[in-house]
């Protein structure tokens, strides 16, 4: 079984004692391709993932200490959030998009459904400053983590510093979620020529390489690019997508591609959670593409899918499921006190 994660190192750190401060290189697995990110610029170490994870799971980040990152992100449902269609807040608040898995970080140019962000190390910012999400200030929560007691002794130990700053904070979240890898699915063990599909998984297989491959190309399961679904315009919500940011007309509806790994632990679908089954987003693509003049050209004609096809390709997409990567322990809930 391939494990290239850097977090099989961490625990031979804290087993053998090795300084926290090591670097660790982030190995791709087999045939995928390179990572976007830029790992030179912040390179792996014990303390800062263990710093990163730790701040992940801790609600301080929140104005009112209410709402962690794992609120949204559950690591029981790939790092998204199935309890709500829409993110949810301090103060019960709802926000405006569902809240995306986060896995294979790495390999994504660009962040949020609208693109919003286009680097890692400033993702987090975008859900710490929200005022339906986290609605905090980077420099309030700055002076929060210093002034305890806990804090400046962590960030000392990642960075050498106790002094605390927003960039340390930010740093050290990205470092945690870059080690979410999953590629240990059925499909993955597949490709290693460890398992094999069976026949409805085949043929589920054949017919995503016909309809579905152009947008979620393997082994990623997606381009990473923004492209209009068809769906229609949610009117509570009038979300535009993509078009919010450039503001081109040529960007309606256009939402980032997501990656279709764990889809069976990442329900609901689309940018607005409107679909809670894998079947309602099959028959829309069957029989429910809104036509406009940005819709992606593999959709200006409806998917030709027989009721046969749509049980064969669903089989085929629970072979992305990642089990080893949900119930992974290593970067599983960490209780913060």
């Amino acid at each position: 079984m391939i494990r290239t994660l850097v977090i099989m190192v961490i625990l031979a750190v804290f087993i053998t004692g090795f300084d926290l401060m090591t670097a660790y290189r982030f190995d791709p697995p087999e045939g995928w391709p390179a990572p976007h990110y830029d790992f030179e610029k912040n390179p792996f170490s014990a303390a800062k993932i263990q710093l990163g994870r730790r701040l992940f799971y801790d609600p301080i980040l929140s104005r009112d200490s209410s709402t962690s990152c794992a609120s949204c992100h559950s690591p029981f449902n790939a790092f998204a959030h199935t309890d709500h269609d829409l993110s949810h807040g301090v103060e019960d608040q709802i926000g405006n998009r569902n809240a995306p898995p986060l896995f294979n970080l790495a390999w994504h140019p660009i962040f949020m459904w609208d693109g919003a962000i286009n680097h890692l190390d400033m993702q987090a910012l975008a859900p710490i400053s929200h005022p339906k999400e986290m609605d905090n200030d980077i420099v309030k929560l700055v002076k929060k983590l210093q002034s305890g007691s806990r804090y400046p002794k962590l960030f000392s130990e990642a960075f050498g510093d106790s002094t605390i700053t927003g960039e340390y904070i930010l740093l050290a979240l990205s470092q945690f979620q870059l080690t979410l890898l999953s590629n240990n699915s059925k499909y993955d063990s597949v490709m290693r020529a460890e398992s094999a599909f069976n026949d409805q998984e085949k043929r589920g297989y054949e017919l995503f390489k016909t309809n579905c491959n152009n947008c979620h190309k393997e082994p990623l399961f997606s381009t990473f690019e923004f492209a209009n679904n068809g769906l229609a315009l949610d009117t509570t919500l009038n979300d535009y997508g993509r078009m919010k940011i450039t503001q081109q007309a040529t960007d309606s509806m256009k939402f980032k591609i997501p990656s279709l790994r764990n889809l069976e632990y990442t329900y609901p679908y689309m940018h607005d959670g409107r679909f809670k089954k894998l079947s309602q987003v099959l028959n829309h693509y069957s029989k429910g593409i809104v036509q406009s003049p940005t819709l992606a050209d593999e959709l200006k004609k409806p998917l030709k899918l027989s009721a046969n096809d749509r049980v064969d390709l669903i089989a085929f997409l629970l072979t992305l499921s990642d089990r080893s990567f949900v119930f992974n322990k290593e970067f599983g809930f960490l209780t913060v006190y």
